[in-house]
């Protein structure tokens, strides 16, 4: 079955849909991290994989049916010339969802939020399960945008299903370290909730088909990513110079 990936042609093409599959991970990754920041400490791990798992399940069961999520592009209704189908429904949606609940994390990060005295059990088991609701809820949004790319890519499932395999096992690796990242710098889960709220709103624009570049996205984010980055860096050193001073 897997006999396709032993040729060139194959390999050059696996490594290309990795690269991309992995590239339109990151956002998914980041909405996991915050999320999964919300569960206890005993939990965050485990929700994290969970997410990570509903990651590569909703992908794979979007690849087995490439035919069937095509026709999703297929008019299901029309408001005078504006032909309206489900992928549209579904990205629009889902940025709708992604400026909800990034609006609610960073009005909470701010404002902060009152505890639920229910019972520690309770609340952490329900808990749980509504991180994993969330982040089951955006994969199907994101997993739409990365199966389409793997079909344009693509015609042979093997490379398709390989690449988002390799994708979430990179994503497995970089779960940890960026979670702890941001939970560690306040102002960088400020600027990813920000980064969601910009996916967001691409996400609607393209349901209403009004197609934003990519490239106008990734060079805002890595242009905040650089500002950040030189910030961190210059409170470092002002808190070393602090630090010789005592």
């Amino acid at each position: 079955m897997f006999d396709i990936l032993l040729t060139p042609g194959a390999w050059a093409s696996l490594a290309t849909l990795t690269v991309l599959e992995v590239v339109l991970g990151v956002d998914n990754l980041i909405f996991l991290s915050i999320i999964a920041g919300r569960l206890p400490k005993s939990q965050q791990k485990l929700g994290r994989r969970l997410g990570l798992l509903a990651a590569v399940v909703t992908r794979l069961g979007l690849l087995a049916s490439a035919a069937w999520v095509v026709t999703l592009t297929d008019p299901v209704f029309t408001l005078e010339d504006f032909a309206v189908s489900w992928r549209d429904l579904l990205l629009m949606g889902g940025g709708l969802f992604l400026l909800a609940k990034s609006t609610l994390e960073i009005h909470e990060s701010v404002e902060g939020e009152e505890e639920v005295q229910c019972g520690p059990v309770k609340v952490a088991k329900s808990a749980l399960a509504m991180v994993v609701l969330q982040i089951a809820i955006i994969d199907i949004v994101f997993s739409f945008d990365s199966v389409m790319t793997a079909v344009g890519m693509s015609d042979h499932f093997e490379i398709m299903a390989t690449a988002v395999v390799i994708a979430v096992i990179v994503m497995v690796f970089a779960a940890e370290p960026v979670s702890a990242f941001v939970e560690k710098h306040p102002t960088v889960k400020m600027l990813a909730l920000s980064f969601l709220i910009l996916i967001g709103v691409s996400l609607i624009a393209d349901g209403l088909h009004f197609h934003i570049p990519k490239g106008y996205l990734y060079f805002a984010v890595a242009f905040s990513v650089g500002v950040e980055a030189l910030n961190l860096w210059a409170s470092r050193r002002r808190a070393e110079r602090a630090a010789r001073k005592e």
